[in-house]
């Protein structure tokens, strides 16, 4: 009997597959190609838009049973936001930062699901948009400050011959961000998909052996239980770490401090 695996590699789960084509003789339509990305992309922003309709009850004066959890969700990103920048200013990033926070919290739990797709693991999205964050992050400091906004890499204090040293390794470090914030998102959620694909890989061949492994296999099983439990912490989290960062840089290029 053949053995069928549905997923032959661990990195299956991370790979952009085109579900439809669009082909014109006259003019390059790939861009329009509906592909895994597109598709859960889709359902991710349903399912926020779902959220609100069932908070909403109807339009009715009392909200629904969904409306704590929305509630929960809204004062715990406004406080943090409230926290990091601070002054007057918060209250206009904040449907911003609550926006990215939705966004990569519920792709984050969406990917916990088994055989789903991650859209936080692909690395070219996330850095793409880390740095459209800060390179919009770095005008609005451009526009608001000017020239001032280049003291912000001469940190306060610092010895004459030291300025030059001091400012090359703030500018890098400054610049690093444009990665950065992405590249721990991606990293922690394609590590952690990874680990739980090749352990649980591991223990379908392990218990697949005779009976005595098959009974042994529930002690990797229960590990793996666990270990999945983590990594929904672990997008929970991250998706605060990813807005409670950007909130900083906000904090930075508005202050310049």
């Amino acid at each position: 009997m053949q053995n069928i695996n549905y997923i032959n590699s661990p990195l299956e789960q991370f790979e952009i597959n085109t579900f439809l084509s669009l082909h014109t003789p006259f003019i390059n339509m790939t861009g329009f190609n509906i592909t895994t990305f597109s598709l859960y992309t889709i359902i991710v922003l349903l399912i926020i838009s779902s959220f609100y309709l069932l908070t909403n009850n109807n339009n009715k004066i009392v909200g629904s049973r969904w409306l704590l959890s929305q509630e929960v969700i809204y004062d715990t990103i406004m406080n943090m936001v409230k926290s990091q920048i601070k002054g007057k200013d918060w209250g206009y990033y904040f449907p911003f930062i609550y926006t990215l926070f939705m966004f990569i919290f519920v792709s984050n739990l969406l990917s916990m699901i088994p055989y789903s797709y991650a859209l936080t693991a692909q690395f070219v999205f996330v850095i793409s948009l880390s740095m459209i964050i800060w390179l919009g992050i770095t005008i609005l400091s451009l526009y608001r400050h000017g020239v001032v906004f280049f003291s912000l890499f001469v940190p306060a204090g610092t010895a004459l011959p030291l300025v030059p040293l001091l400012t090359i390794i703030e500018l890098l470090s400054y610049v690093a961000r444009s990665i950065s914030l992405g590249l721990r998102l991606s990293a922690n959620i394609f590590s952690g998909h990874l680990l739980m694909a090749i352990l649980a890989g591991l223990t379908m061949t392990f218990i697949q052996i005779n009976v005595f492994t098959l009974l042994l296999g529930f002690i990797p099983l229960a590990i793996i239980l666990i270990i999945m439990c983590l990594e929904f912490g672990i997008a929970i989290i991250q998706a605060y770490v990813f807005s409670i960062l950007a909130s900083s840089y906000l904090k930075d290029g508005l202050y310049l401090h």
